[in-house]
């Protein structure tokens, strides 16, 4: 096994060093993403393993819309990354999974590295937007925390990420993400919310009005010509 990567898994926690001087949220102590002076959307989202097929843009936003080992370096190492993810106009957090049947611990820690990865990023001048993700029903209600798990950190009435690929292939799949994503309208009363992937009528019908959402295809469906 690659000694970088296994790392990740042990090392030194969740490497505190990142979160120096952050601001915190929740008995958890997740830490803050703030809201940006200005609301930056941008033209495209390119996942991080494609990034060398694609030319930095100011207008293009670096996501990380894919299995976890395909960004794991910027896990183990978010440090070596800030100059080249200056060159985009926005990078998006880790999108750290949280699954459904994972302890809750797990979940919890990929909340917290999400958020504070983006702080880092935020904190050398990077344009943040937070990446939202929920597990179980444990992470977007209030049934086991006092507060909505998958919502700390993150600011309200601005601009978040949420990602629908993969996310919302079975019954079960689709109804914990448009549980989820009610409750997440209703805690962050976001103005824009970015959408990776696509935006079915029986998930996303009821909250169009809400607020504006802005849909990105796939990266296999974009680079084959496909379309919403």
């Amino acid at each position: 096994m690659n000694r970088k990567k296994r790392k990740a898994v042990l090392d030194d926690g969740c490497m505190p060093e990142l979160v120096s001087g952050a601001d915190f949220d929740g008995i958890f102590e997740i830490p803050v993403i703030k809201k940006p002076d200005r609301i930056i959307i941008p033209r495209a989202i390119v996942p991080f393993s494609q990034k060398e097929k694609v030319s930095p843009s100011r207008d293009i936003a670096l996501g990380f819309h894919e299995m976890d080992p395909e960004f794991a370096e910027v896990l183990i190492s978010p440090s070596d990354y800030t100059a080249s993810f200056a060159k985009y106009g926005a990078v998006i957090t880790p999108d750290c999974s949280l699954y459904r049947c994972a302890p809750l611990a797990v979940q919890v820690t990929n909340v917290y590295r999400n958020r504070a990865i983006g702080y880092y990023y935020q904190s050398k001048g990077l344009y943040v937007i937070p990446q939202i993700r929920w597990g179980s029903d444990e992470t977007y209600t209030t049934k086991v925390f006092p507060e909505k798990l998958a919502f700390l950190g993150a600011p309200t009435h601005s601009i978040v990420a949420i990602g629908t690929y993969g996310c919302i292939q079975h019954r079960d799949d689709k109804y914990h993400f448009k549980a989820g994503l009610e409750a997440m309208l209703e805690t962050l009363e976001p103005d824009i919310v970015l959408v990776y992937g696509s935006m079915p009528e029986s998930v996303f019908g009821d909250y169009l009005h809400t607020t504006r959402f802005v849909q990105y295809d796939d990266w296999t469906t974009e680079r084959h010509g496909g379309g919403s």
